[in-house]
């Protein structure tokens, strides 16, 4: 894997821990505390993802033209551990609390992009997709080591929000260092190809753009990744509904990411893994398949015994790790090096774009008709999306990912 991946995942874990301990406690807080409806929850939650899409794409276009993944990445990570001293210094007032978790945003809207690019330029091509399965799965225990600091700490406290607060932010700086000490820019070390020539200032942000929209394969992927991504609604939404049809103490709601972590964790590297020798793209299709089956589970789970709530958290975190590093690894293949932080925030750009409307629609109706009308419509529109998929990408893996290195156009 090379050691800026496990450097890479340490880093992610720490400021996952740090993350998710604030995200976990989120959808009580903005519905419960707040008394705020699922509509205004799926507006905000889908704003946060499109700020951090905007910024991807600076992340990424920067990144390449200075050949600065590392020094990006780490901005982008000390931008979110400020936003965490904003919670400490600030607690649950509601407008700091917006917009610490805006900064919170900004930073990893920064960050993830020339992250990725760095786990790509320093993996073997012949194992990106268990490249990043890798660091997915230590990023995915810190987002099970959150939710589980944050319940026990107001199971202890039922009101030390400050608590939680004060631990994530300790977090955020060990993440930080991790990035700072074990982490080298791609060629300057024996890992990865040389980086982008950081004096090459002329070439301008639309002539990146162009480049990176060359590869036919790239042009396809960005297609199908937000006809996908249309149907995909946010996390806070799925535990919400999950909370409410299962009649289950808000309390508890921080045990749902935990165990949507938990599955995520067992399957991330197999599912690497058979990315890689099968198809990319053949798997990141099927874990949609299992978000269909999520969302036909989640309408009748107000009928169904408490073993659906199991099976909801076990099918949204397979789904994740099928999905969330496949497709980084599938157009990581199609992206030259020296412009493969611009390429990547095209892609995640247009799918956190497509998230931002599912989430603001879903949420919405949920509220005028019910959850289980729009979970219906969106379980047929993914089937339908997933269907036509094969045939706008022209075909799945015309070449085995595992048996070549090269970047087909």
């Amino acid at each position: 894997m090379g050691a800026n991946v496990v450097g890479l995942g340490l880093t992610s874990m720490f400021t996952d821990i740090s993350t998710e301990m604030v995200t976990a406690i989120l959808p009580t807080y903005l519905a419960l505390e707040l008394g705020l409806g699922l509509g205004r929850v799926g507006l905000i939650d889908g704003l946060q993802n499109a700020v951090s899409a905007l910024l991807r794409l600076a992340g990424g276009t920067f990144s390449d033209r200075r050949g600065r993944y590392k020094l990006t990445a780490a901005g982008g990570y000390g931008i979110s551990t400020i936003a965490k001293l904003g919670l400490v210094l600030w607690g649950t007032a509601v407008a700091p609390f917006g917009a610490s978790l805006l900064l919170d945003r900004v930073g990893k809207g920064l960050r993830t992009v020339p992250r990725d690019a760095l786990i790509s330029l320093s993996a073997h091509p012949r194992s990106l997709a268990l490249a990043f399965a890798v660091h997915r799965a230590m990023d995915t225990l810190g987002a099970l080591i959150g939710p589980l600091l944050a319940f026990a700490i107001l199971a202890a406290a039922p009101t030390a929000y400050d608590a939680i607060f004060v631990a994530s932010l300790a977090a955020g700086v060990v993440g930080l260092a991790s990035i700072t000490l074990l982490v080298r820019e791609p060629g300057r070390g024996r890992e990865g190809p040389e980086p982008a020539d950081p004096t090459n200032e002329a070439r301008a942000l639309s002539a990146k753009l162009a480049e990176a929209l060359g590869s036919r394969r790239l042009r396809r992927l960005l297609l199908v990744g937000p006809l996908l991504a249309i149907f995909s609604v946010g996390d806070a939404l799925i535990y919400l509904i999950i909370q409410r049809e299962a009649n289950i103490d808000a309390r508890y709601i921080p045990l749902l990411f935990a165990g949507t972590a938990v599955s995520y964790l067992l399957l991330a590297l197999p599912a690497g893994r058979l990315a890689d020798s099968y198809g990319r793209m053949r798997v990141y299709l099927a874990g949609h398949v299992l978000l269909v089956a999520l969302y036909v589970l989640l309408a009748g789970i107000g009928g169904l015994g408490g073993w659906a709530v199991f099976a909801a958290l076990g099918l949204l975190g397979a789904h994740y790790a099928m999905t969330d590093g496949v497709l980084m690894a599938a157009a990581s293949t199609v992206i030259p090096p020296m412009w493969r932080g611009t390429g990547l925030a095209v892609l995640t750009t247009a799918l956190l774009g497509a998230r931002l409307v599912a989430s603001t629609s879903f949420g919405t109706a949920v509220e005028r008709f019910g959850s289980t009308p729009p979970l219906l419509i969106l379980a047929a529109g993914l089937v339908g999306a997933v269907a036509i998929s094969p045939s706008v990408l022209g075909g799945l893996e015309p070449h085995s990912p595992a048996a070549s290195g090269a970047m087909p156009r």
